[in-house]
C-alpha cells in the first residue's frame, strides 16, 4: 500500500501496541499530527496527549513505560525539543526504562551543512545516540515501519533502555509502496532476549547457575541484595519465592523498593545492608550495579561468597569483588534458581544454619529507630503512606521529606516507588507521575515534591486539566533549595547564594489553573487532605508549609550530599 512516512509511523507504533504519545506540536511534525487525528477518528487507539514542555512530554513517556512495561513514546521537534527531551531520557538510561523519543529533524538534503535551518544542531544524532542504548534515522518512508519494530524491540531486549528514531520532516511529507512490520513475538515476556525468542542459557551460562545454585544450597546465612533490575525483569515474584525457599533475607536498593513487600518477614530496606552484609557467607546481588554512592562496591565479608546477575555486562567488573558473574535477565535466573535449588545437594553440617528470628528483628528495629528518629520528616513519610493505597503510586522526588522517603516508606507493590536514579534528576517528579497516571487510570499516584523542584515542571498543571489527569501533587514549601542551604551553611560559614527561593503560593497557582487545592499545615492535616483528593476524580495540589528540616544524609547508606539542590 502507498503511504507517507507520517502514516507509516503510526500506523507501525499502533501494530507494535503504542496506545498513548506524548509531545508538543511543531511545524516538522505536522504530518505526524494529522497521521494521529486521522487515526483517533478513525477509532485508531493510539491517544495523542500534548504536554507544555517537551522535558515534561518526555518525564511522562518515560515513567509510562517503567510502570506499564509498554512502549512510552515521546514525539518531539529537532534542535530545542530534542535538547529539552534529553534530561529526561538520561533519567530513563539510569532507570532502565523501554521508552522511545521518535525525533523530526531538518530535510535531509540540508542536514550537516550548516545554512542555519530552523531547529538544526550540529550532530543531533550523536546527542541522541549518548543517551540511548539504540539509536537510528529513517532515511526513507519504506524504512519506517521496520526501523519502528526494531526500536521496539530494542528497547526491551537485554537491560531495558531508551532509544532513539530520528525522521527527517522529508521522509514524514514523502510517500512509498510499503507493506506494514508484524510486532515481535512476546514482546511482553520478561524471559526475552536480544533475538527475540525466549532466552535459554548456554553451556557456560548453565554451569555458572549451577554453581550459584550449590553456593545457596549450602551457605550457612545467604542474603540477596536486589537492585532496580529487579522491578525491569518484572522479577518480584520470583525473588520472593527464591528468599522463602532459602529463608534469605533481601536487602532493596533504594531503586527497587517493593520487588519484595516491606510487610514481607525477609524484606529489608537499603538502610539494613551495614548489618547483614558483613555477616552474610553468600550474597547473590541481582540487577544491581551494587555501588556505593562515592563510587566504590558495597562492602561484603572477605570470605563470603559473592554472585552478581546482571543484564549489563558494565555491571559485573570491578571495582566490585565476585567469585561468579552471570549476564542475564534477573527473572529468567531467579526462577531458574528456584527450580533448581530443592533438593541439589545436602544441607550444610556443623552448627544450626540460618539467620535467627531474632537476629532480623533487631536489625529491622534498628532501621525503624533509625528512620523514626528524623523528625519532622517522618511524620509527614507516615501521613503519605496512611493515605496512599497499598497498590498506589508514590513519585519520590529530591526533597527533604523524600530523602527519608527513599529508606524509610514502605513499599508494598513492586513499582510502586519511583525514583529517578542515579541521575537525581531535580523536577522530574510532578511530569513523571502524570505518565505513570495516564499509563495505570485506575490506581491512586501521588507526587511529592518541593518548591523548588516543583517550579521547574509546574507549567504540566495545564497538562494535568487539560486531560483530567488524577495526580495529587503535594509541595513541601521552604522557599530555599533546602539540601543547598544547608551545605552553605555547615561548609561554608553560612554564606548563602542561589539557595533561598521566591516561591509563589501554589494553593492560589493551582487554583488558576482550576485545579483544586489545599494548605495543610501539620502531617495529620496531610493525611487527611490527601485522603480527600485521591477520592475525587482529577488533579489536586496540597501545598505543606515547612521550615528547615534535621538533615539525613547520615542515616543514608554511604550518603553524601553532593550536587542534590532541593
Amino acid at each position: 500500500m502507498e503511504l507517507s512516512g507520517a502514516q507509516a509511523l503510526v500506523g507501525q507504533l499502533e501494530r507494535d501496541g503504542v496506545r498513548h504519545v506524548f509531545g508538543v506540536p511543531g511545524v516538522q511534525l505536522d504530518h505526524v499530527l494529522d497521521a494521529l487525528a486521522r487515526a483517533r477518528a478513525a477509532g485508531g487507539p493510539i491517544e495523542y496527549i500534548a504536554a507544555r514542555h517537551e522535558q515534561g512530554a518526555a518525564h511522562m513517556a518515560e515513567a509510562y513505560a517503567r510502570t506499564t512495561g509498554r512502549p512510552g513514546v515521546c514525539l518531539v521537534v529537532p534542535g530545542p525539543g530534542v535538547l529539552n527531551a534529553l534530561t529526561a531520557v538520561a533519567t530513563g538510561y539510569a532507570c532502565s526504562s523501554p521508552m522511545l523519543c521518535v525525533a523530526a529533524d531538518i530535510p535531509s538534503g540540508l542536514a550537516g551543512r550548516g545554512l542555519g535551518m530552523l531547529h538544526e544542531l550540529p550532530d543531533q544524532d550523536g546527542l541522541l545516540a549518548s543517551v540511548t542504548k539504540w539509536s537510528a534515522r529513517a532515511e526513507a518512508p519504506a524504512r519506517i515501519p521496520g526501523l519502528v519494530r526494531e526500536a521496539i524491540r530494542q528497547s526491551r531486549s537485554g537491560r531495558p533502555r531508551p532509544v532513539a528514531l530520528t525522521i527527517p520532516a522529508d521522509v514524514l511529507t514523502a510517500r512509498a509502496e510499503m507493506e506494514p512490520e508484524r510486532a515481535g513475538p512476546g514482546q511482553d515476556d520478561g524471559r526475552l532476549g536480544a533475538s527475540g525468542v525466549a532466552r535459554t542459557f548456554t553451556e557456560s551460562e548453565q554451569d555458572v547457575v549451577a554453581q550459584i545454585t550449590a553456593v545457596l544450597r549450602t551457605a550457612r546465612r545467604p542474603l540477596i541484595y536486589a537492585g532496580g533490575g529487579v522491578l525491569a525483569s518484572r522479577a518480584g515474584t520470583a525473588l520472593t519465592a527464591l528468599a522463602e525457599e532459602l529463608s534469605a533475607p533481601v536487602v532493596m536498593s533504594r531503586n527497587a523498593g517493593g520487588a519484595v513487600p516491606a510487610h514481607h518477614r525477609l524484606a529489608f530496606p537499603s538502610l539494613a545492608a551495614p548489618r547483614l552484609l558483613p555477616t552474610a557467607d553468600a550474597v547473590l546481588v541481582v540487577g544491581s550495579r551494587f555501588m556505593t554512592p562515592r563510587g566504590t562496591a558495597v562492602p561484603t565479608h572477605p570470605e563470603a561468597t559473592v554472585a552478581l546477575v546482571n543484564a549489563d555486562p558494565a555491571d559485573l567488573g570491578p571495582p566490585r569483588r565476585a567469585d561468579l558473574t552471570l549476564c542475564a535477565d534477573a527473572r529468567t535466573v531467579l526462577e531458574d534458581l528456584r527450580t533448581a535449588l530443592p533438593g541439589t545437594s545436602a544441607p550444610p553440617s556443623g552448627p544450626e544454619p540460618g539467620w535467627p528470628p531474632g537476629e532480623l528483628a533487631d536489625v529491622r528495629a534498628w532501621c525503624a529507630r533509625k528512620v523514626e528518629g528524623v523528625e519532622p520528616q517522618w511524620s509527614y513519610v507516615r501521613a503519605l503512606r496512611e493515605a496512599i493505597p497499598d497498590d498506589g503510586f508514590l513519585v519520590n522526588e529530591l526533597t527533604q521529606v523524600g530523602y527519608l522517603a527513599a529508606v524509610g516508606y514502605p513499599v508494598h507493590h513492586p513499582g510502586t516507588f519511583l525514583t529517578p536514579g542515579y541521575q537525581g534528576t531535580l523536577g522530574y517528579g510532578y511530569p513523571s507521575a502524570l505518565g505513570v497516571k495516564v499509563g495505570n487510570p485506575d490506581r491512586a499516584v501521588v507526587s511529592i515534591n518541593g518548591d523548588g523542584g516543583f517550579c521547574w515542571n509546574m507549567q504540566e498543571l495545564a497538562t494535568a486539566r487539560k486531560y483530567g489527569i488524577g495526580v495529587t501533587a503535594v509541595v513541601f514549601n521552604d522557599n530555599a533549595y533546602g539540601n543547598v542551604r544547608r551545605i552553605q551553611a555547615d561548609e561554608f560559614e553560612g554564606r548563602f547564594i542561589g539557595s533561598d527561593l521566591t516561591s509563589p503560593d501554589f494553593v492560589r497557582l493551582a487554583e488558576s489553573f482550576s485545579v483544586p487545592a489545599v494548605r495543610a499545615e501539620t502531617p495529620a492535616r496531610l493525611a487527611g487532605a490527601l485522603k480527600d483528593c485521591l477520592s475525587e476524580p482529577g488533579p489536586s495540589l496540597i501545598e505543606v508549609p515547612v521550615t528547615e528540616m534535621p538533615s539525613v544524609w547520615p542515616l543514608l547508606l554511604g550518603g553524601s550530599p553532593g550536587s542534590v539542590r532541593d
